[in-house]
């Protein structure tokens, strides 16, 4: 396992080195998950690319660190961790609470990004009084009080068969991120909106979304496309919230297509 100390706060991360002329791609994943959902796209990614995938304060082996915090604290470590491996620029696939970490880095470091794959996210998410209730329940009564309702927007019903191993796994996840950085990052989303932020990204971009997503839905993903000038818009099928854990490799032929459109024009698939 690697940890640096970012911004006073120890950061679980994983490098795994590429070819020296191909991109670096950096995985920021969801709210109460861990860097582990990105594993059935990183295995086949590797080899091809440089990857970076990491815990956001808060969330898995990373430390919960001073609450309260912003989206533009967890850009800011981002940035941090970034700086201190010497990568100067890298394509950011933002999951979720990871895409607008991404347009925040997007925002105070353009410098660092080669290009955005905003994954089931959006400009805005959610409503302070979606946030405010969440915050409220989970505060009183736990992660767990929440497990049934966030999973049916995260994953569709075909994944949430009981006899489904891996919805228990992934339920087991959100169950056991730290309540403290768990509400910290709600309310961080509750407060971020990078409305006009979306109107001024120049560099290549693409959002992504499952036809299910219960979290951000394809039209509210549509959306945000629209207000990113020249971005791009994908729907994967049969997938909901996070479409790394339920059609890996369609999400992994996207970013593959996407990225050789980016660095050179070719024709995305």
């Amino acid at each position: 396992m690697q940890f640096a100390r970012i911004n006073d706060i120890a950061i679980h991360y994983q490098l795994i080195s590429g070819p020296a002329d191909k991109p670096v791609i950096v995985f920021a994943n969801s709210l109460g998950t861990d860097f582990r959902i990105w594993r059935d796209v990183i295995v086949r990614l590797a080899g091809d690319y440089a990857i970076i995938v990491y815990d956001k304060r808060g969330h898995g082996l990373s430390d919960v660190g001073q609450v309260p915090y912003s989206i533009e604290d967890h850009a800011s470590d981002l940035a941090g961790l970034l700086d201190l491996l010497a990568v100067k620029q890298a394509f950011i696939c933002g999951l979720s609470v990871g895409g607008l970490i991404a347009q925040a880095l997007y925002k105070a470091r353009p410098d660092m990004v080669q290009g955005l794959i905003l994954c089931d996210t959006a400009h805005k998410i959610g409503t302070t009084e979606s946030w405010n209730s969440r915050i409220e329940t989970v505060a009183s009564k736990g992660i767990a009080s929440i497990v049934d309702g966030v999973m049916k927007l995260w994953f569709t019903p075909a994944f949430r068969r009981p006899e489904n191993t891996a919805y228990h796994g992934y339920s087991n996840m959100l169950v056991r991120q730290p309540v403290e950085g768990y509400l910290a990052t709600c309310e961080a989303i509750r407060d971020a909106d990078y409305t006009d932020a979306a109107t001024r990204i120049s560099v290549p971009t693409i959002c992504i979304v499952g036809d299910q997503d219960g979290s951000t839905p394809p039209d509210l993903v549509k959306s945000t496309a629209r207000l990113i000038p020249n971005a791009r818009f994908e729907i994967i099928r049969d997938a909901g919230h996070i479409p790394c854990v339920e059609q890996p490799e369609a999400l992994t032929a996207i970013i593959r297509a996407f990225t050789d459109f980016a660095l050179h024009g070719e024709k995305s698939s």
